[in-house]
């Protein structure tokens, strides 16, 4: 990757702090014609103000008109193509929980499901089933047993878990099992290759047995796999750009993430307000700041177009907070657009702000999609970002002579 390799060149030490502040599925739609989005109704005075200060845009994740998923999102806003590193679901939620995958693991990502009595998805995530009773469920499923194959099946969060399928031969050529929708019934696990036909197998007679397994429960009685991945191989935050990177994170998966680039682990927070602590007390240590908000998405997923506005309002009283650290970058933005109207990620571009004493303010006096398109960032591929933060937070140095 060219960039890669101009930022070895370029990248300077200096003592700048930089926050990416990511609220996870941020931009949104109005839910009719002439309405507002989420963030436009909801009352965000200091994002407001920072927008007076910065200069706002919009980022394209991937390229014009593709949904990213969270991974590719993700690797976008930290500076990696996400065309050319794909790394799957699964690597990145085991990899979250301290899963160390080996040379002989395919790893996926498991979603609990509620099935009707005809084996039809009639809810995808088994209700959101709190996790200490996702985690009883998991402990039935260490009964699987598959020949020739070692198989780790962990829990993640709600309704989440990891399933790491061990043994020569193996492959992450292998379709998703999940439809995405409700009213059908799982998919079969297929391989995209002849080198995964055997994962296939195996992740066949993982399903078949779980399913034998669950049929019991009353929410949990189906699964789905996504993301099946083995372990890739990412360069990370110190070699490209010379930073000491934490990540502060409630879900797994974020936590993946941030570890595959290279980036320290802090903290155990659960709520936006201890991963505000976490960052006071890491401060000192590090140089960039990894914060992720996931509430944006999930309420944006489940259509809730409310909450999803109280969320917003949550973030923006944080962010004075986060201010009183004088951050010299304050970045904050989306990994993706998860409209409520669509209960789902969409292909439109992030709001996005950049705050800094290098920044030219761009006259916006409101953070929104509207203003934003406006913004002096303009419309720009998220994998840029980086290199906009490192340039404000004066960390590269000139190309040329």
């Amino acid at each position: 990757m060219i960039e890669h390799e101009l930022l070895r060149d370029l990248a300077e030490k200096n003592t700048t702090k930089i926050v990416m502040l990511v609220a996870d599925g941020l931009g949104g739609l109005p839910l009719e014609a002439g309405g507002k989005t989420e963030l436009e109704t909801a009352s965000t005075p200091n994002l407001d103000r920072l927008a007076g200060r910065g200069t706002s845009g919009s980022s394209i994740p991937v390229l014009p008109g593709i949904t990213p998923g969270s991974g590719p999102g993700h690797l976008g806003l930290f500076g990696y193509d996400p065309l050319e590193y794909r790394i799957g679901r699964g690597a990145l939620e085991a990899t979250g929980i301290g899963f160390e995958l080996g040379p002989d693991d395919v790893a996926a990502r498991g979603n609990f499901c509620t099935l009707d009595a005809a084996g039809r998805i009639s809810d995808r995530r088994a209700g959101r089933i709190p996790s200490e009773e996702s985690f009883a469920v998991v402990e039935r499923l260490q009964a699987v047993r598959i020949d020739g194959v070692e198989t780790f099946v962990k829990p993640v969060k709600e309704h989440r878990f990891v399933v790491v399928f061990r043994g020569p031969g193996l492959d992450g050529a292998v379709a998703d099992t999940d439809p995405q929708a409700t009213g059908v019934e799982p998919l079969a696990p297929v391989a995209a290759s002849p080198a995964a036909e055997r994962t296939a197998r195996v992740a066949a007679e993982f399903v078949r047995q779980a399913r034998t397994i669950l049929a019991s429960e009353k929410k949990a009685n189906g699964l789905v796999l996504r993301g099946f991945a083995a372990k890739p191989r990412l360069p990370t935050f110190a070699e490209l750009y010379g930073l000491r990177a934490a990540a502060i994170a409630v879900y797994p998966m974020y936590k993946g993430l941030a570890r595959l680039a290279g980036m320290t682990l802090v903290g155990e927070a659960a709520s936006l307000e201890e991963q505000l602590d976490t960052l006071a007390g890491c401060w000192q240590d590090h140089d960039f700041f990894f914060l992720h908000f996931k509430y944006t998405d999930s309420t944006g997923e489940d259509g809730a177009f409310a909450d999803k506005v109280r969320r917003i309002e949550e973030l923006d009283r944080a962010l004075p907070r986060i201010e009183s650290l004088r951050p010299d970058v304050l970045v904050v933005t989306g990994d993706h657009s998860t409209p409520s109207r669509l209960r789902s990620h969409s292909w439109h571009p992030v709001p996005t702000l950049l705050v800094a004493d290098t920044c030219r303010p761009d006259g916006l006096e409101r953070f929104s999609e509207r203003d934003c398109l406006r913004g002096g960032l303009g419309q720009f591929p998220a994998k840029h970002l980086m290199l906009l933060a490192m340039a404000h937070a004066l960390r590269l140095g000139k190309f040329g002579a």
